[in-house]
């Protein structure tokens, strides 16, 4: 009988809704750990009949089922880090919040998921207030784009400096560190995210890539960061192999569908491509 090659490697564990055409949501995220050699847990929150041209249909799970599921991984597993995406409603958000206060996590990377790229809002104003007094206090690092950034602060963002004093202001709300995506930003000719603990303030670059193939990159972003929180690194070296991997996954997106693509997760096993 031959051995096994058993190892052990770092567990994240996602809490975020399903994305029916691949692009986005869980199965992003498990994408995205398994590119970091992180095993990947989940909790669904949500199932969303969606593609790359829209969501058709979204249906929420009972909180107690997606308790159920966190209750489930936590008791079995160390998990290493976490990250919260869609969320959905006021009742799963309370219930989370409260599962994450009696069993809490470290390394929580906390996707705000309120408004899309394009600026649409996906949830509503209780649901944005729940999210603001009871999920946001428990982030390690919290990654709103600039509209749920001007949503959550109140502030107008048209520049970086506009981002870094939104940043500094969502600290005060609770989070240890905050980083705001810029992507929607175009006065830079760069991919400019802000990320403030408070005491710091720095900005982080990376090469803007021109491609309409972008579903998905918010999940993945925060899911990056939370496998490499899980591997050990701090949060400012998190993301920024965070940021270097959504570019690399940007250069490789899918041209798949009749819309905008997701991102080409798994860019290491295309031909040619190389991991940076």
């Amino acid at each position: 009988m031959n051995p096994s090659n058993e190892t052990t490697i770092p567990v994240a564990l996602t809490i975020a809704g399903s994305d029916s055409g691949g692009g986005a949501g869980i199965q992003a995220d498990l994408r995205t750990f398994s590119f970091h050699r992180v095993h990947g847990t989940s909790a669904l929150t949500c199932v969303t009949a969606q593609n790359t041209t829209g969501v058709t249909r979204v249906d929420a799970l009972p909180p107690e089922a997606v308790i159920a599921q966190i209750a489930a991984v936590t008791s079995d597993f160390s998990v290493g880090s976490a990250k919260l995406g869609m969320l959905l409603n006021e009742t799963i958000m309370t219930a989370v919040a409260k599962e994450l206060r009696d069993r809490p996590i470290t390394n929580l990377v906390v996707d705000p998921v309120m408004v899309s790229r394009s600026g649409d809002k996906l949830i509503d104003d209780a649901a944005i207030e729940t999210l603001r007094e009871e999920i946001l206090p428990l982030a390690d690092v919290l990654t709103p784009n600039i509209f749920e950034a001007q949503i959550l602060t109140g502030n107008e963002i048209g520049s970086v400096e506009d981002m870094m004093t939104a940043a500094k202001k969502l600290g005060s709300l609770g989070p240890k560190s905050v980083l705001i995506k810029g992507g929607a930003l175009n006065e830079n000719p760069t991919a400019a995210d802000v990320w403030s603990d408070g005491a710091n303030c720095q900005v982080i670059e990376t090469e803007r890539v021109e491609t309409n193939n972008t579903h998905g990159s918010g999940c993945t972003l925060s899911a990056a960061i939370a496998a490499n929180l899980a591997l050990g690194l701090e949060p400012v070296e998190a993301i920024i192999a965070a940021k270097e991997y959504v570019t690399e996954a940007l250069r490789n997106s899918l041209s798949i569908g009749h819309g905008n693509g997701p991102l080409g997760h798994g860019f290491v096993l295309n031909e040619g491509a190389g991991r940076r």
